[in-house]
């Protein structure tokens, strides 16, 4: 029998020693780097209530959620995810002032997902929201913070996978499909599924144009050449604007001596609804998690009551330390002997 006086729950774990210690040292200078970029430092609740991550919102599903209840019956939540706590507290406390207004935190997350089987339910993560600027320049500017993270914590070798929201919705929106069709298509997608893309697709009525797309779409990945083989599938107008905004992403990182860490997913599919343009998963060698994510989401903070454009990234710093171990990469950003 578990002696639960010394042990820990399920799904989280303590950190001490040396392993604390490079830790604390990773999120110093990570943090320099958005000190560096202009981004000010928020601090947020550990827990919100259960409206701030809403499925109306689009966030975690409500199973996953760690769930308790105040003293006044209130439903309450342990955060999920730092982007709806901090465009809840942008809407609340920053009243005029100039745009864009760039943010920073670092904190826990907490997830109960039985998909998470093996891996840890509180997570620590670090991240930035450039709130208030709606141009490709901002979102070049986060994949370029991205990529400067990950730089100053030594990591050498990595890619940054860029897709775009925008050009599923609008093939989406002039398939004829209802909204659980839509789903099952985006899941289909994300699985990198196109022969039961295909299948399901058979049996729909929608035209051959956009059928075409939506099963080319899970293998429309690679470098920038795969943006040219994507303007064929915008079928409107909202597709070929989401392509042209990626070509003008690359054309700012290719300037920024940047591109080499850039790579293009069309069929990247986010779980949150709440996304609406790029998003973005950055994998590196030792850990089969991405090490950072984050996207465009123009809608959010209108549920909130303040109705502006944003962008973000999220680093996840338990896989980064993990995958700096296996790569044997010390704090100094040297490659330590095996």
């Amino acid at each position: 029998m578990i002696n639960r006086v010394i042990h820990t729950p399920e799904g989280v774990r303590d950190i001490y020693g040396q392993e604390c210690r490079n830790k604390k040292m990773l999120m110093f200078k990570l943090h320099q780097v958005f000190e560096k970029y202009g981004y000010r430092d928020i601090e947020t609740p550990t827990f919100e209530f259960f409206d701030v991550f809403s499925n109306d919102i689009g966030t975690t599903p409500s199973n996953e959620l760690y769930k308790f209840f105040d003293r006044d019956g209130n439903t309450l939540v342990l955060r999920p995810d730092f982007t709806p706590s901090v465009a809840r507290a942008f809407s609340m406390h920053c009243h005029g002032g100039s745009l864009p207004v760039r943010l920073c935190y670092e904190g826990s997350t907490f997830v109960n997902s039985a998909e998470y089987q093996g891996r840890l339910k509180e997570s620590t993560q670090m991240g930035v929201e450039n709130i208030g600027d709606a141009s490709a320049a901002a979102d070049a500017e986060i994949l370029s913070l991205t990529c400067e993270l990950l730089l100053a914590a030594g990591l050498e070798e990595f890619q940054v996978s860029v897709g775009e929201v925008d050009f599923f919705k609008a093939l989406a929106e002039d398939s004829g499909l209802d909204e659980n069709a839509v789903e099952e298509v985006r899941k289909l997608i994300s699985n990198k599924n196109f022969f039961g893309v295909s299948e399901l697709l058979d049996a729909a009525e929608t035209s051959d144009a956009i059928k075409e797309a939506f099963v080319r779409l899970p293998q429309l990945f690679g470098g920038p050449e795969i943006l040219k083989e994507a303007s064929l599938y915008a079928v409107n107008q909202k597709a070929a604007k989401a392509v042209e905004r990626l070509e003008d992403i690359h054309s700012i990182m290719r300037t920024r001596s940047l591109e080499k860490y850039i790579s293009y997913d069309l069929g990247s599919l986010s779980k949150y609804n709440y996304y609406t343009g790029i998003i973005f998963s950055a994998f590196t060698y030792g850990t089969g998690e991405p090490v950072a994510k984050g996207g465009r989401y123009d809608n959010l903070l209108g549920h909130f009551g303040k109705d502006y454009p944003a962008v973000g990234a999220g680093l996840y710093i338990d896989q980064l330390l993990s995958a700096l171990e296996r790569q044997h990469i010390s704090f100094d950003g040297e490659v330590n002997e095996k």
